[in-house]
């Protein structure tokens, strides 16, 4: 199972400035907790804006530099090579940046979206394309208020290709 886990606003934004817009620990906690003891595949952008391979999961960075090395990460020249590294795990995850979604879904690579929806729209320059419900199914969602902690009202969204 080849999964997308973003988070994305009522806009599509993902991010501005290679960075995050929002602050949901909410949606952190829960992309810890699905993505934890799994492969974590992003772009280079992806990655520099984290800054350091995530604990208790293995980063692969897809990059076009043949040069580009980081500690504790396994490096991948495209999408494909990146899948064909963590084939042997049952649950990989897509986790950005905006071009490598847009090309995996675009190129039919993904069986599943797990989607945060941020209830609010944002100036960005980024964004997620827009999920095609001829494509994609929503199988289950998960609705919350801001609270103390997270100041905007989200959703968990999780969509399965259909048939």
């Amino acid at each position: 199972m080849i999964t997308i886990i973003a988070a994305i606003s009522n806009n599509n934004a993902l991010g501005k400035n290679n960075d995050l817009i929002w602050h949901l620990p909410a949606d952190l906690k829960r992309f810890k907790k699905i993505t934890s003891g799994h492969h974590i595949l992003m772009g280079r952008n992806t990655f520099e804006s984290i800054g350091k391979p995530l604990p208790n999961r293995t980063t692969i960075i897809i990059t076009r530099n043949k040069n580009y090395f980081t500690d504790g990460c396994l490096i991948a020249s495209s999408l494909e090579d990146a899948i064909e590294l963590a084939k042997k795990d049952e649950e990989i995850y897509i986790i950005g940046g905006a071009q490598i979604y847009k090309y995996a879904i675009e190129n039919n690579l993904v069986d599943a979206l797990d989607v945060t929806l941020v209830h609010h729209e944002f100036e960005a320059d980024v964004f997620f394309p827009v999920i095609d419900s001829k494509i994609w199914k929503e199988v289950s969602r998960e609705d919350f208020k801001a609270d103390e902690k997270n100041k905007f009202d989200y959703s968990f969204v999780s969509y399965r290709k259909v048939n």
